[in-house]
């Protein structure tokens, strides 16, 4: 009977060389959140007309919006320069969030957080290459106050994975 022979060159592995650890959980996070953020906006785009609402309940709406811009529309009338601004900001991000992942892939919350908020940048960063602008369809509003910015599912992504950033620094810290 044959025994197989095990390759002397390993294939590509997403481990890390200082703690064994895997970067693959983190990426595959990674990669489900940008899933279901491109199906979420996959789905608007095709259903709703510009600006078209549906109202979920009293404080929540779908609505399908374009932001050209960054976090409340910022810079969102510059003219179209700031789609490449941002595009390479996301870029910068997502290598910075795979590097620090690669060196700290032990640290559970912290790769969490990284892996989050680099899902985040993926997911708004392929809005910016394909359509030239992000599409938001969550809207949160309150009687009397008004809404607040509509936003995604990567927005979610990179503010959820920014507060447990600070969480897990600020862990850090008081255990120091």
């Amino acid at each position: 009977m044959a025994t197989k022979k095990k390759s002397a060159v390993p294939g590509p592995k997403l481990v890390t060389r200082s703690t064994g650890a895997s970067l693959f959980p983190w990426i595959g996070l990674a990669l489900i959140i940008v899933l279901l953020d491109q199906v979420t906006k996959i789905t608007v785009e095709r259903t709703f007309a510009y600006a078209e609402t549906l109202p979920i309940t009293g404080f929540f709406n779908l609505i399908k919006v374009y932001n050209p811009g960054a976090a409340f529309s910022f810079l969102g009338d510059a003219g179209g320069w700031q789609r490449w601004l941002f595009l390479g900001i996301a870029i910068g991000a997502v290598v910075f969030c795979i590097y620090m992942m690669s060196k700290n892939a032990s640290q559970r919350l912290f790769c969490f957080a990284l892996s989050l908020i680099m899902a985040g940048a993926i997911g708004n960063g392929i809005d910016r290459v394909v359509h030239g602008h992000v599409i938001d369809f969550l809207d949160f509003y309150w009687t009397g106050i008004g809404h607040f910015p509509a936003f995604n599912i990567a927005d979610i992504g990179i503010s959820v994975g920014a507060v447990l950033f600070v969480l897990d620094e600020l862990r850090r810290v008081n255990k120091s």
